[in-house]
């Protein structure tokens, strides 16, 4: 892979000038070798990992991952089926997978229910969707090569009753 797309793959807040350090070049061909990376579609967006669980945030984000079998179709085989399944709002990533499923889809909702309600009417249902396995996240150790920490837990006893 590219040495640029190395160093912001790891760290995409590194500036063009510590990149051109580490690669021994100038900053202006650091620079117009990245905006040729954008402009080609090779880097699609910049973005943080964050760890939820952190967060004091108010909802209460389920992600499912969802194992779906299909039936491929003439001439276009999975790739119309799963157009369709990753425009879905919900869906977060979509995977075209060897062995014994088709595809892996990556389902996010408010709750449990409204990922459910997902797959109960708008997945399965779908022509071509031969059957579905749905597996909720319990909790992220590593996402994208970054472990996750986890916030510290009191190390008192609980008190018995």
């Amino acid at each position: 892979m590219n040495e640029i797309l190395e160093i912001l793959e790891r760290d995409a807040r590194v500036t063009t000038e510590e990149m051109a350090k580490m690669l021994k070049m100038t900053p202006k061909a650091v620079a117009s070798a990245i905006k040729k990376l954008e402009k080609d579609g090779v880097i699609v967006k910049y973005k943080a990992v964050i760890n939820r669980e952190m967060t004091k945030d108010e909802r209460t984000d389920v992600r499912a991952l969802i194992e779906v079998k299909l039936t491929p179709q003439k001439n276009v085989g999975f790739d119309h089926l799963a157009e369709r399944i990753y425009r879905f709002p919900e869906v977060t990533n979509c995977y075209l997978m060897s062995g014994t499923y088709d595809l892996l889809v990556v389902v996010e909702g408010r709750d449990i229910h409204t990922v459910s309600r997902f797959v109960s009417e708008k997945l399965s249902p779908m022509d071509g969707v031969r059957g579905t396995v749905t597996h909720f996240i319990l909790k992220k150790y590593k996402e994208d090569g970054d472990i996750l920490k986890t916030p510290e837990r009191s190390k008192r006893p609980a008190i018995v009753l």
